[in-house]
């Protein structure tokens, strides 16, 4: 048995066809790939625009940047975030000059708990940040309700979900900005990319600038100065190394973005293929209930399913349990620690008991693979190997 990894790179003959047409165009900038798979992907998630690049973080790092500089957000203003979540989501609130204001999770989704945001509002609020994690979207509209009450903008770090419903709109269709990650082990693949979408034309077009250095919107692409009249060709030759913006260098190439839009034309197996995975799990670790919390799938909402999340209850060692995994191939991850990180611990402080739900998850918590690549032979060795080890009293 070979490992079992959390994530799997699944590319298929369409993906490399699309590569092989890139390549023999000797065409890796910004071109006709990125275009179809852009439009194709915000059209999937009810948006307008959607912009590729490099990574799900840049496409946080550039989308709170543009809603900084288009609403006038001072340095120190503030920015609502759970209290578990991957660093990124934290990191660039930081990196923005903002300040992070933690709230806690919920128990059976992990995601931020709405009832707990309205506590953490103060005067210099100004965004609030849901997570929708593994797959399945947050509890979005008492979120929604709370952000137009307050006046607060909504950023939705949607990095780990694509495509779920939640009552019949898909992730990423409610924030000012959303963001998307195709990184290796995620749900559409691309090896290193990111999405950032909006219905905003001037959000739009600020963060496709900061992806571009901050460069004058004019010039975006290779493709922008093929124009035939004089007057126009002049006025973007003289614009088109002027920057308006302190950005970023987040462009990804024509390669990334061929895959993803090969992966698109067969999301929709790969999404059930996921999901028939965690049907299977769940029913093969049912009896073991008393030992482990399996994953809960909210009221009128879908699950994608990008990991399978495993919460140990009782006395049971999540350490010694993982390890075990471990041991007999079976990859694993902890479920996000975020305030136990030592950089955050320094930053902050030992904060993390004012945050119980998280804090149980940071030492309970932990989630294995259940991809479109594994088959029954792979997932009956893991229910397997969960039996043999709670058989064995190893809690």
């Amino acid at each position: 048995m070979k490992q079992i990894g959390v994530g799997d790179a699944s590319i298929g003959k369409l993906e490399r066809k699309y590569v092989m047409d890139a390549l023999n165009k000797e065409r890796l900038s910004y071109g006709p790939y990125h275009q179809k798979f852009e439009h194709e992907f915000a059209r999937l998630h009810d948006r307008k625009f959607a912009m590729f690049c490099n990574s799900g973080t840049s496409a946080l790092q550039a989308g709170l940047h543009a809603l900084k500089i288009k609403y006038n957000w001072k340095d120190g203003d503030e920015v609502i975030v759970p209290a578990l979540t991957f660093v990124a989501t934290v990191n660039v609130v930081i990196q923005n000059g903002l300040k992070p204001v933690f709230v806690d999770v919920d128990p059976d989704f992990f995601e931020i708990d709405p009832a707990k945001i309205e506590k953490a509002i103060s005067k210099k609020t100004r965004a609030i940040i849901p997570v929708h994690i593994g797959g399945q979207p947050c509890d979005m509209d008492p979120i929604l309700r709370i952000a137009k009450k307050h006046n607060l903008k909504i950023l939705e770090d949607s990095c780990e979900t694509m495509f779920a419903k939640y009552k019949g709109s898909p992730a990423g269709s409610w924030g000012e900005v959303s963001c998307f990650s195709t990184y290796v082990a995620h749900i559409l693949i691309t090896g290193v990319g990111g999405f950032a979408t909006t219905n905003d034309p001037e959000l739009a077009i600020l963060i496709k600038s900061l992806f571009n250095h901050g460069r004058d919107s004019i010039y975006l692409s290779i493709d922008d100065d093929k124009v035939s009249d004089r007057k126009t060709l002049f006025n973007i030759v003289s614009k088109r190394f002027r920057y308006e913006h302190i950005g970023y260098s987040y462009r990804a190439t024509e390669l990334e973005a061929a895959i993803g839009y090969g992966q698109l034309k067969r999301y929709k197996n790969m999404i059930k293929k996921r999901q028939k995975n965690a049907t299977y799990l769940s029913k093969g670790l049912k009896d073991l209930d008393g030992y482990l919390q399996l994953p809960k799938v909210r009221k009128d909402t879908e699950h994608v399913f990008m990991f399978y999340p495993i919460v140990v209850k009782r006395e049971v060692d999540r350490d010694n349990l993982v390890n075990f995994l471990e041991e007999n191939l079976i990859e694993t991850r902890y479920l996000l620690p975020l305030l136990n990180q030592p950089v955050y611990k320094k930053m902050f402080g030992d904060i993390e008991s004012k945050y119980p739900i998280s804090k149980h998850l940071n030492h309970k918590a932990f989630y294995i693979g259940c991809h479109m690549s594994l088959g029954k032979k792979e997932l009956d060795y893991v229910i397997k190997k969960f039996h043999e080890y709670f058989e064995a009293d190893k809690i």
